[in-house]
């Protein structure tokens, strides 16, 4: 009986430090944006020729070739991201600080009032041969970050990293802007084709 109520006391005071996994509503938003945000991007490059694919306004102005490759390398480089954020430790005192984050992470990441310089790492160096390699790519990436936020039991909400512009965000705040940062580009392609001299064909 000592022993049962001993064990029953230890769990106790385990409990309360076990990862909470995401709420299902949770879940349903983040995999609602990254399903959108996908069809965006994907219908805005479908049926491209060659030329208008690597037209450029501009000597500095992205193609749409490279703000569709800089959206690919981000996804990956953002989920990797997200695996440093989970493997440090949880500070459940910083979730006040991020409260409320959730709406501005996707609506200010997708405003392009406001124009940043994009980190080394994530400038378009032409890394796949073709049009339909990166979109392959960008495609695979896509579905498994939807499969990890669909599956995962980690606790995104107690563990933060600092976004250079959006400050302390948690995990879960790191997915959401890997969609709403697709958005911004995907955004910045189509203003690609509205330039005068973008080939119609």
């Amino acid at each position: 009986m000592k022993t049962f109520l001993w064990l029953t006391l230890a769990l106790a005071s385990v409990a309360p430090c076990l990862a909470e996994p995401l709420t299902q509503d949770e879940r349903n938003r983040a995999m609602s944006e990254l399903h959108a945000s996908r069809k965006k991007f994907l219908d805005s490059v479908a049926g491209l020729s060659e030329a208008q694919w690597n037209f450029k306004p501009d000597a500095n102005t992205w193609s749409i070739a490279e703000c569709a490759e800089h959206i690919a390398v981000s996804e990956d480089k953002i989920f990797e991201l997200i695996g440093q954020v989970m493997k440090s430790p949880a500070d459940p005192s910083k979730k006040q600080e991020v409260q409320g984050k959730d709406e501005l992470v996707l609506k200010a990441i997708t405003d392009r009032s406001q124009k940043f310089k994009a980190p080394e790492m994530l400038v378009p160096t032409h890394r796949w041969p073709t049009q339909t390699a990166l979109i392959d790519h960008f495609k695979d990436s896509r579905d498994r970050t939807i499969a990890y936020i669909r599956d995962t039991q980690e606790d995104l909400r107690s563990h933060f990293m600092p976004h250079p512009v959006m400050k302390t965000l948690d995990g879960y705040q790191w997915v959401l802007l890997i969609s709403a940062h697709t958005e911004r580009h995907t955004a910045q392609l189509n203003e690609v084709k509205t330039n005068p001299n973008f080939p119609k064909n």
